[in-house]
């Protein structure tokens, strides 16, 4: 939204002087900006909490595939906007594309999650994270002048996004649903295997069946979880726990707010104006860059370590960028400091927090649980964002050059945490992860013998035994 920034704001103050003779003053007008800013936020918000239930009712891909009602409608009143010379329909189209933004950043690390195989889970689930810094990029670069960043323009740039949405309802079609939401949520043996036969282009390997169907087996007759439940249910509260934390966290160690501050920086290194937004297209195409490197690391170095490195590294950069931003006015090359710093810290978000967050939830919670996790986990995320924005602006007031701080103090305690309560899940199947969060949930309590129902696949009929 930066590059119609005035072009909008213009746009406002001419309709209310057309419809009612009323000159806005400044602030007045910064007020609607923020407004059609930061309400995106909140329709995240809404979009998180709809999707679980609409993936529980709809399934994985028929979910994406509705999603895409919110996001075509918004489109439609963005484009149109100016032709009727109303405002309102810009709120209520950034409302609906937050919505759809909302649904899809959990909907589709979930969807990728269940279909991969577990040896490439982390990097299947991840691809949503990369192509979410894709859409980014490109985002940037339709918003330059000489694209769709100039004043005759700014309407269809607000609506440009209905062009990957209409990409997603021409190919997703073709691809089966989720192997695992066949089978545990609808009891559909058959159509799993044959999604299982179509993803992997091979025969299903028994396995691989019998991990799902030791799933079902310990989820046989539970209903789908509602989010308070997960609240006063002991044996997931420091999964719950965790997710609460990294998703939060991955919005409040102010990589969006460093974007923010990147004109800024660019220009006090003397960068012309007219160039800065070559600049930022750099900055989008750094978080993407270092998305692909995580996604090529993930599955050998695992998601600890990818978290823990990628805000440790944050917390140094926060450290340096503060120290440059101090001493820009008395030493020549600081503000290239400055510069490099905003690069380092969105290749370290992007190769760690940005990636690895959005794919915990399909890891530590069963099938039952998942979409409850998910929309406690991109409530939480969305709340943050909002709650960030509102708060950014006052930080950079009161603090000045100090005004990054408190993110290197969250990116440390994040750091922290990681290290000290979340297991590493890479390659583990969903009952090992529990057992080892087991051991956090009942610390001491005495070691009981839990029985688990295990499942294996054999001549077309399913097989169950009972162990400790």
């Amino acid at each position: 939204m930066n590059a119609p920034t005035i072009f909008i704001q213009t746009f406002i103050n001419e309709t209310f002087l057309e419809r009612w003779d009323i000159q806005l003053e400044d602030y007045q007008v910064t007020l609607f900006w923020t407004i059609i800013v930061s309400i995106f936020s909140l329709g995240g918000f809404a979009g998180a909490l709809i999707a679980g239930p609409m993936t529980i009712r709809y399934g994985r891909k028929k979910c994406l595939l509705l999603n895409n009602i919110f996001l075509m409608t918004g489109a439609l009143l963005a484009v149109t906007s100016r032709a009727a010379k109303s405002f309102e329909m810009i709120i209520i189209s950034r409302v609906l594309v937050g919505i759809n933004a909302g649904i899809s950043m959990n909907v589709q690390p979930m969807y990728f999650g269940e279909s991969a195989p577990k040896h490439l889970r982390g990097a299947v689930s991840l691809s949503s994270a990369v192509f979410t810094a894709f859409g980014v990029v490109l985002g940037q670069v339709v918003g330059i002048r000489e694209i769709l960043g100039s004043e005759p323009c700014w309407q269809y740039l607000l609506a440009s996004n209905a062009i990957p949405g209409f990409i997603q309802l021409l190919t997703l079609p073709w691809f089966p649903e989720s192997p695992r939401y066949l089978l545990i949520d609808r009891g559909d043996k058959e159509g799993c295997i044959n999604a299982l036969r179509r993803l992997r282009g091979c025969e299903v390997q028994s396995s691989e069946l019998d991990e799902i169907l030791q799933e079902q087996a310990e989820t046989k007759g539970m209903r789908p979880r509602r989010p308070w439940e997960l609240f006063t249910d002991r044996s997931v509260r420091w999964q719950l726990i965790s997710i609460m934390i990294i998703s939060s966290a991955m919005q409040l160690c102010g990589n969006d707010s460093i974007y923010f501050y990147a004109s800024y920086v660019f220009k006090e290194a003397g960068v012309s104006e007219n160039k800065i937004q070559y600049m930022t297209i750099g900055t989008g195409a750094c978080e993407f860059t270092a998305c692909i490197m995580c996604n090529l690391l993930i599955e050998r170095k695992g998601r600890r370590f990818m978290l823990m490195g990628g805000y440790i590294l944050m917390t140094i950069w926060t450290v340096v960028f503060t120290i440059a931003l101090s001493f820009e006015h008395y030493t020549s090359w600081m503000p290239y400091l400055s510069m490099a710093c905003i690069f380092t810290y969105i290749l370290s978000f992007g190769m760690g927090p940005a990636g690895v967050t959005g794919i915990l939830p399909t890891e530590l919670f069963n099938q039952t649980a998942r979409p409850a996790a998910y929309m406690i986990a991109g409530s939480m995320m969305w709340l943050n964002l909002f709650i960030m924005g509102m708060i950014f602006p006052f930080l950079v007031s009161e603090l000045s050059e100090y005004c990054f701080v408190p993110f290197g103090v969250v990116c440390l305690l994040s750091a922290l945490f990681v290290g000290l309560f979340l297991p590493e899940t890479k390659g583990k199947s969903l009952s090992a992860i529990t057992s080892e969060f087991h051991k956090l949930n009942f610390k001491g309590q005495e070691e009981k013998c839990v029985p688990q129902t295990k499942a294996h696949y054999q001549l077309g009929e399913v097989c169950l035994s009972t162990a400790c």
